[in-house]
């Protein structure tokens, strides 16, 4: 009896160690997730030489102009200084900062309007565009030489930065500015998903590209310019990219902080690409979680048995869709995800809806902007498996590539 009772112990024990252990395991998993090290054992090349990090080459662009710098928290040389802070130890003429989706600090909720202030660091006037405004007016750039751009995109069409790009290039062309664009990396270095079609022009798709246009924000101003995308005409902006080093096409690029509140780690990033069309649906992507992009899930428990509860949350998302409702439905954090773009989620949880197109595509209008055309929406209401879609995508995609390289900077893919 004594031997029973003190074996019935032992494996009590052991019990409670295996699950202390998992608990422990899954908060540093979670914690890691959270610190952005997914897909950390990818080669990353340590010897990156930013446009940012290149202040000569910056000093020799701007010279004694005035200097309006569209910039925001992600404007960083890679020793961690702000931009703006170098800038200012150079004694270079800032007069104005201009503030993208997210505001200057990156703080702001995704679509929340960015207000014009003044920068608390640096006494530095603030002007938006994001709000009233999505481009600067004549009368903001009045007092200013030269427009200074360095914002870190992630490579898709519908990610905002790039359309502030486009829209302040045509605002320099048209009030006879310089424009410089500082360069980074692509973390979503692909070429992918369909090109934006005429009649679905927006604040998501500006420009005739596709939805991973596979060019740093350098190439793709060199591509708006060249290709006459500005109203003022083909190579109407007196543009100067000041050029990355030791950078080329297809090379691993983690980002060492997040480039807007909802994508906080390099797998948030590389799912962001798959996950985007669901903001057209009424399907939750993990907003007002602390891993957005990272989960899906609807109040209805058919979508899975993963759950999740969306809250207001600081830093990510304030009203996230399904506040403080539990939704069901998968977790993408430990999914192994190399980047690219794949429908399979989102032909998926359209199954799962039961081909309920009214109920899904809960605001068709924005997943067709997000898409750049309806055509998507309608093949997969139709049935139409991935291969097939991609399948239609492809002479679109041919007729963009030899576009692109003509704008390349750093090579082509190996």
């Amino acid at each position: 009896m004594r031997l029973e009772k003190s074996n019935f112990i032992m494996n009590t024990f052991k019990i409670i160690a295996v699950i202390l252990l998992s608990l422990m395991t899954a908060e540093a998993s979670s914690e890691d997730f959270r610190r952005g090290k997914k897909n950390i054992h990818e080669p990353q090349n340590e010897n990156i030489v930013l446009g940012a990090d290149r202040m000569e080459q910056i000093c020799l662009a701007v010279g004694t102009k005035r200097i309006g710098l569209i910039a925001n928290s992600t404007s960083l040389l890679s020793d961690g200084r702000h931009l703006i802070d170098a800038m200012i130890e150079r004694k270079l003429n800032v007069r104005k900062i201009f503030a993208p989706e997210h505001g200057f600090r990156g703080t702001d909720d995704a679509g929340a309007t960015v207000r014009d202030g003044i920068d608390s660091r640096t006494g530095i006037p603030i002007t938006s565009v994001y709000g009233r405004n999505m481009k600067p007016t004549a009368s903001q750039l009045a007092d200013i030489d030269v427009l200074v751009f360095d914002i870190q995109d992630v490579g898709t069409r519908f990610y905002t930065y790039i359309s502030t790009l486009h829209y302040a290039m045509e605002a320099a062309a048209e009030t006879g500015k310089d424009f410089v664009v500082l360069d980074r990396p692509n973390p979503n270095d692909f070429i992918d998903g369909p090109v934006r079609k005429e009649g679905f022009v927006s604040f998501v798709g500006v420009d005739p590209i596709p939805l991973l246009h596979g060019l740093t924000v350098g190439e793709l101003a060199q591509m708006i310019n060249g290709e006459g995308w500005l109203r003022t005409g083909p190579g109407s902006c007196r543009l100067t990219v000041v050029e990355m080093l030791n950078w080329r096409h297809g090379e691993i690029y983690i980002l060492p902080v997040k480039p807007s509140p909802n994508l906080p780690n390099h797998q948030a990033i590389r799912l962001y690409p798959s996950l985007c069309f669901f903001e057209g649906t009424s399907i939750s992507v993990g907003r007002g979680t602390k891993f957005p992009f990272q989960q899906l899930g609807h109040p209805n428990s058919k979508y899975g048995d993963f759950t999740f509860m969306p809250k207001s949350l600081v830093g990510f998302d304030t009203n996230p869709m399904y506040k403080n409702t539990l939704c069901h439905g998968i977790d993408l954090r430990a999914v192994s995800c190399r980047g690219g773009l794949t429908l399979r989620y989102l032909i998926d949880f359209y199954r799962k809806s039961g081909c309920d197109e009214k109920s899904f595509f809960k605001n068709s209008q924005h997943f067709d902007r997000l898409a750049g055309t309806d055509t998507l929406r309608h093949q997969i209401v139709r049935g139409m498996n991935e291969d097939e879609i991609r399948a239609t995508w492809q002479d679109d995609l041919d007729t963009y590539k030899t576009i692109r390289l003509k704008y390349l900077l750093y090579g082509d893919y190996p």
